[in-house]
């Protein structure tokens, strides 16, 4: 096979080394890489020439296991790239912002994780994570982005992978963190048979998980997984989304305190079990909205428990289909919306005609993001200031807060 030498000339928003319209992973700005063959996208068989900002990966599995694709990087420029992503990616839609270094918010690490199980070329049962760009699983040990209190979670994949061994589809174990302890939610093992159940029940016990569920359906439950906000106690519905890293989850909610300033009354929309809402709550009247009706439930259950807030209305509402009009926004100072990675673009074109005094958005994808501030502005808005935060240590990931004025 023919060998070819490159020189990469940046890192692409992938986290790909480019060189011309090469695409070499694992590689960094000014290196000199030797690549086989002719593909687009080739692996580098030798670094000819390092960069000064090349480190020692931490992990043994990088470059083989899909889910960190810059463990080579020093922080400080691998942080500066994270604020370039974002403000590459309003360039490109022709907004302007002062845009703030990254935080990074890695904290303990990952509080969340997700291992798929399946039958590997040797029918031997294989856990741990996607390779990347591919649908081959690589069979891991240890993460060390993950938060210790996931230590056991590995264990707790496999042995539960092992008791639904009979099961032909693929299967996915989604492992939360808890204050009550592992929170473990099952995708793909379809409806089980009573034998599955109760052998589930055994691991479940024997691994001592806080609770088991099989797509929302409770198997076993020691303590309902619960976690704090603030001084505020939530009680988790199955499967219930998170920020990734609780050090996130805590910095973006000090940003959108701070961009909601004195608002006497805000929405929050998006707002799950209620990170936001909850925090809020302790300066401000609150209507928090979102389409899934467990976690709004959540949300409503942690209020009543809970002293010495504002008063908190909650409404379960898709947001997509149903977005909040000109008429349910009057009366408000100020408007949150955490959107998932599609955006906000239907509520976006509502908002922009909004009689609000300020806007604060949370996305973990600039490029709608950038479409929705592009909406906002259109319609009066001034984006004011932009601050990425870092949760995804080494992925290309990265989620920001801005806040618009009229």
């Amino acid at each position: 096979m023919t060998t070819e030498r490159l020189t990469i000339s940046h890192v692409g928003h992938r986290g790909d080394g480019i060189a011309g319209g090469r695409f070499v992973p694992f590689t960094l700005a000014g290196e000199v890489v030797e690549v086989e063959g002719g593909d687009e996208r080739a692996l580098p068989s030798a670094i000819l020439t390092a960069s000064p900002e090349r480190i020692q990966p931490e992990c043994r599995y990088f470059g083989t296991c899909g889910g960190c694709a810059l463990q080579h990087w020093a922080p400080p420029s691998y942080l500066a790239w994270k604020r370039d992503l974002v403000a590459t990616t309003l360039r490109q839609h022709g907004l302007s912002a002062e845009i703030a270094d990254t935080i990074d918010a890695h904290g303990a690490g990952r509080r969340r994780v997700t291992f798929h199980a399946r039958r590997g070329q040797g029918r031997d049962l294989v856990v741990g994570f996607a390779a990347a760009r591919s649908h081959a699983i690589v069979a891991i040990d240890a993460c060390p982005i993950l938060d210790p209190r996931l230590d056991r979670a590995l264990p707790a994949a496999r042995a539960i992978a092992r008791t639904l061994e009979s099961v032909a589809k693929p299967l996915d174990i989604q492992v939360t963190a808890t204050d009550s302890g592992l929170d473990v939610e099952l995708r793909g093992a379809g409806k089980l048979s009573e034998r599955q159940r109760l052998d589930l029940l055994a691991a479940g016990n024997a691994q001592g998980l806080a609770r088991l569920t099989n797509h929302g359906d409770l198997v076993m439950q020691r303590e309902p997984p619960s976690i704090h906000v603030g001084a505020i106690r939530v009680q988790l519905p199955p499967g219930a989304f998170l920020q990734a890293t609780t050090a996130g989850e805590e910095i973006l909610s000090r940003l959108v305190l701070d961009g909601v300033g004195k608002a006497k009354k805000a929405a929050d929309l998006f707002c799950g079990v209620g990170p936001f809402a909850l925090r809020l709550a302790a300066q401000t009247r609150v209507h928090a909205v979102d389409a899934d009706a467990l976690a709004v439930a959540a949300l409503a259950s942690a209020v009543r428990g809970a002293s010495g807030l504002k008063p908190i209305t909650t409404e379960t509402r898709d947001l997509f289909r149903r977005p909040m009009m000109a008429a349910d926004l009057k009366g408000l100072d100020a408007v949150v919306f955490d959107p998932p990675r599609a955006g906000a673009e239907t509520q976006a074109k509502i908002l922009a005609k909004a009689d609000i005094g300020r806007i604060v958005a949370v996305c973990c994808n600039p490029g709608t993001f950038a479409r929705d501030a592009a909406t906002l502005i259109a319609g009066g808005w001034k984006l004011q200031s932009v601050t990425p935060v870092d949760q995804f240590r080494w992925s290309a990931h990265v989620e920001l807060v801005a806040t618009f004025s009229r």
